[in-house]
């Protein structure tokens, strides 16, 4: 197989589940997947967040200190700016920005992400670190991996990791 037949691919590992990293998770997996690439998004520890089925502060998870974790965390709408947070203020300004400019809220390129069938993982280890399961997340969720398997997965892209 020659180069130019080869299967272009990108492979993500979204560990941060700030609004900011996340955005630019999704904006580089859409842009990627609308350009022919084949697109593998890894979800890990609090990237975990952006993929859970309860969006908002709710106790998720097998455990006192997983519930904890899941009411801090909250989901896509209750992320918090890596930098600048101004008190949970930031995102809401953050989204109103986007949508005065016309660029896709972090919302509509996670459901961009949906439509452009990109490949989305969930990190087996953090999961269990984390006392969550595969039921608690989206049904795009193509597999629960351990590292090994992702790292097959990824092999001949590019990898990121945010």
């Amino acid at each position: 197989m020659t180069a130019e037949n080869q299967t272009k691919k990108l492979s993500i590992i979204a560990f941060s589940g700030d609004f900011d990293k996340l955005t630019a998770a999704f904006t580089l997996a859409t842009g990627a997947a609308a350009t022919g690439y084949e697109v593998n998004l890894f979800f890990t520890f609090w990237g975990l967040d952006a993929i859970k089925i309860k969006q908002g502060r709710s106790p998720v998870g097998k455990g006192f200190l997983s519930k904890v974790f899941g009411i801090m965390m909250g989901g896509l709408k209750s992320s918090p700016v890596s930098r600048l947070n101004f008190f949970g203020a930031s995102p809401k300004i953050f989204r109103y920005l986007m949508k005065k400019n016309n660029v896709a809220t972090l919302e509509e390129l996670v459901e961009a992400a949906k439509q452009l069938e990109i490949n989305f993982y969930a990190c087996e280890m953090a999961m269990h670190v984390l006392g969550l399961q595969k039921s608690d997340f989206i049904p795009e969720i193509k597999a629960v991996l351990g590292v090994a398997s992702f790292l097959k997965l990824s092999e001949g892209g590019q990898t990121l990791f945010i």
